[in-house]
């Protein structure tokens, strides 16, 4: 790994001012003391090293190591939906981690923070955890950033996993960057792969550049690593016949609980079943022509006691509501039965819907990408498709 080195004894008032004008990206600064820095601005271009090889020259930076026996096993961090009540992004973790773990014969910890957490570690402990680290604490009963990062630095520094899996809730989006930035170590965001090396090197695949690529990424010269990972994107774990795990209470002390904000009021959303809990889905892309033609594809979805969702570009469009976006950048989903209609099946929607039991496709395109996905591909107009299908339908007299 190159960096630029800086010779600050050869740096006179003169060439620092001239340094500073010379970076096309405004990435060198003069500091109080007088000493030249490079901000994360540079792009490496070189120009300052042209420019001024006096002072800037380009040198071979060695990578930090870290003693990776000293950090073993995989640990999950659960998330609470309610007063005793995990979120089921946790559960599915927890099986993930326990796949993880066998293959480097560790141990899966998880980390529960809250109040009044109820039965949360023992149903846990029921879906494989060796051990269930509790810190519950009146501070830790509604999410503030400061002290459930404390609690999670506390839990890494006691436990010292190889790897921290996440969920990519709107709470653990705010809390694996948080901490991560503690330990100056690397996060992935919402992973759709993972694996594991024997050395504890974790695998971590996720789309890249619009789903363009899948960015297989590592994090080998730092621990632990950090990822997040959306609720539906692995199965739900069955329990396990006779748990042998054991919790333990841990307490955080006045200081590592105070923080800046203050929960003043705390307003209930009415709860709607959303298309991550669905168990059917039909769901509208580009083959749709106009908005008044989801009127079919809803009236199909009703027919099966499904949702209607869509990809991006039908949300784009205005016609369905972000909330029923299937993809990366959307919802993740996992039904029983899927049928995509005019999609031609994107890395980032296929990403989003994977985990499908029976996924059926229809395009008019042979060659599109979801055929190769799908467990049943129909090659047709979804204009001709769909009304046969309702015809069907309504001749057994379910209309």
């Amino acid at each position: 790994m190159s960096g630029i080195f800086i010779d600050q004894d050869r740096a006179t008032p003169e060439l620092r001012a001239k340094a500073v004008k010379l970076c096309p990206f405004g990435a060198i600064e003069v500091g109080g003391d007088g000493r030249i820095s490079i901000s994360a601005g540079c792009r490496m271009c070189r120009a300052c090293i042209k420019a001024l090889p006096e002072i800037f020259r380009l040198e071979e930076v060695k990578a930090p190591q870290v003693d990776k026996s000293k950090w073993q096993g995989i640990a999950v961090a659960a998330e609470l939906a309610g007063k005793g009540e995990l979120h089921p992004v946790s559960i599915e973790l927890l099986g993930k981690a326990r796949e993880l773990a066998a293959k480097i014969d560790g141990k899966v910890t998880v980390f529960l923070a809250g109040f009044e957490t109820g039965n949360a570690a023992d149903e846990l402990l029921a879906y494989g955890a060796d051990k269930v680290a509790v810190y519950d604490q009146k501070e830790l009963e509604h999410f503030r950033i400061e002290p459930h990062t404390a609690a999670l630095e506390d839990f890494l520094l006691y436990v010292r996993p190889a790897v921290l899996l996440v969920g990519g809730t709107s709470t653990g989006r705010q809390l694996a960057p948080s901490a991560a930035a503690r330990f100056r170590t690397g996060l992935t965001a919402d992973c759709t792969v993972l694996d594991i090396k024997p050395n504890t090197d974790l695998e971590q695949i996720r789309p890249a550049f619009g789903g363009n690529i899948m960015a297989h990424i590592n994090t080998p010269n730092h621990r632990p690593q950090f990822a997040t990972v959306r609720y539906k994107i692995f199965p739900f774990p069955e329990r396990v016949g006779h748990p042998s795990g054991v919790k333990e209470f841990r307490t955080l002390p006045p200081e590592k609980l105070r923080s800046a904000i203050t929960v003043e009021q705390i307003e209930p959303l009415p709860v709607e079943k959303g298309i991550e809990e669905a168990a059917v889905i039909v769901a509208a892309g580009k083959g749709v022509r106009r908005r008044e033609d989801l009127a079919m594809l809803r009236e199909l979805a009703e027919a099966l006691h499904g949702q209607l969702a869509g990809s991006r570009c039908v949300i784009e469009a205005g016609w369905l509501d972000h909330k029923h976006q299937i993809g990366l950048s959307g919802r993740t989903v996992a039904p029983k039965l899927i049928i995509c209609c005019g999609i031609s099946g994107s890395v980032q929607f296929a990403a989003g819907m994977k985990g499908s039991e029976k996924i059926v496709a229809i395009n008019t395109d042979p060659d599109a990408p979801i055929f190769k996905i799908a467990h049943i591909g129909i090659v047709g107009d979804i204009y001709e498709v769909i009304p046969a299908l309702l015809e069907r339908i309504r001749a057994k007299g379910v209309l």
